[in-house]
């Protein structure tokens, strides 16, 4: 659904079929995609709670709604979602991963890695919930952990900057240096905008 003109015939088509069966949440769901990829979010957000209305047991619209929440700044309401989103599918990593996520950002760390760690447990491919994990990890002190996290991620990705920079700063916390110098690098070379104060430490322990 790259090309306006594409997406506008998916939408036409979802509208057509809805006509037909009112009470589909998957329509209304697929409808609700085409009106986001549209930047059309009050349609879209009508359009994902009709989805809920008529399938309560679709996940992918809590997170879809939690998604435009996130949008408007709204930390809680991303999370009312994405917590009824595991209420809906217990075992639904995505809406783990972005529980973690969000409490990540409110500062609350032991709720981050409690959903976190089940984000990638549900889902042992979750990317980016190794990455958040590892910063909590990090942030707790807990610089082994986030290293193993972070190897984690580089064994899905060996080009996701992200875990590169991660392990950049957890190897000059435990004084590795060389290895911290080589992840920095990996980083940069990847397109990742290093903190400048890390960077000059780093720059410190260059051969």
């Amino acid at each position: 659904m790259a090309e306006k003109k594409t997406v506008e015939e998916f939408i036409a088509e979802q509208r057509t079929a809805l006509q037909g069966n009112s009470e589909c949440g998957m329509t209304h769901y697929n409808l609700a995609t085409g009106l986001l990829n549209l930047r059309q979010i009050d349609e879209a957000e009508k359009e994902f709670k009709e989805a809920i209305r008529c399938s309560p047991s679709l996940a992918e619209a809590y997170v879809q709604l939690g998604g435009i929440c996130l949008q408007r700044g709204d930390l809680d309401g991303c999370l009312q979602y994405n917590q009824a989103s595991i209420n809906a599918r217990p075992r639904f990593a995505e809406g783990y991963g972005n529980i973690g996520f969000v409490q990540f950002q409110k500062g609350d760390i032991d709720k981050a890695i409690q959903a976190l760690e089940k984000a990638v447990n549900f889902n042992s491919m979750f990317i980016q919930a190794y990455a958040t994990l590892a910063n909590a990890y990090l942030f707790k002190g807990m610089v082994d952990k986030s290293i193993e996290t972070n190897l984690k991620a580089l064994a899905l990705d060996d080009k996701f900057s992200i875990a590169h920079n991660n392990l950049a700063i957890c190897y000059l916390e435990k004084e590795e240096f060389e290895l911290a110098v080589k992840h920095c690098d990996q980083a940069t070379v990847l397109g990742y905008e290093v903190a400048p104060e890390i960077l000059k430490e780093i720059d410190q322990y260059r051969k």
